[in-house]
């Protein structure tokens, strides 16, 4: 039987390399259309709230060309039904085991074997909820932060072209500086 928390069984998607696109003006009706689409999928599971969060979020941010998208789930034992909903349309459920962060439940949609669009599932009340909004929000109003992160993120990825983790962790620093000033 085959391990799936092994790497060498992991889909190409998993880890393919950072790249870091220009930015694209496209990128929130895309999350909309998104959206539209997930709240008919999940509406049965009591999920209404959606955000557009992360970089293709902030107009003008150079980004991974993948949209981040987060959703208000009640429970996590609706997973295997989420499933039979997601998993048609190329949604693909990473267990917490491989996902490494116990507050969120993460699916990816794949499109043309790439990573397209990131769901977030949170409960209500969850921390970083709030988190991914206020940066989000922060930098949606501060062009000189929007331009310091893009810069950041482009040294990073090169430095961490075939790690996401190492490439997400790297930019901690600068995301915890934004929300510690609460601008």
């Amino acid at each position: 039987m085959t391990d799936p928390l092994q790497p060498e069984n992991w889909p190409d998607w998993a880890t393919e390399a950072v790249e870091i696109a220009p930015a694209n003006p496209n990128w929130d009706a895309q999350a909309q259309e998104e959206i539209g689409q997930l709240k008919r999928l999940l509406q049965q599971f009591n999920i209404h709230q959606f955000e557009h969060i992360g970089s293709t979020s902030i107009p003008g941010l150079p980004a991974k060309p993948i949209i981040d998208l987060m959703a208000e789930v009640q429970s996590w034992d609706d997973m295997d039904l989420i499933a039979d909903q997601l998993n048609p349309l190329g949604w693909n459920y990473v267990p917490p085991e491989l996902d490494g962060r116990e507050y969120r439940r993460f699916w990816v949609r794949v499109k043309d074997g790439k990573r397209a669009v990131h769901l977030h599932l949170m409960r209500p009340g969850e921390e970083r909820w709030d988190r991914q909004i206020r940066f989000r929000d922060v930098l949606r109003k501060r062009p000189d932060l929007v331009e310091a992160y893009a810069v950041l993120k482009t040294k990073l990825a090169d430095e961490n072209k075939e790690d996401r983790e190492s490439y997400t962790a790297a930019k901690t620093q600068f995301i915890l500086q934004v929300l510690d000033e609460g601008v």
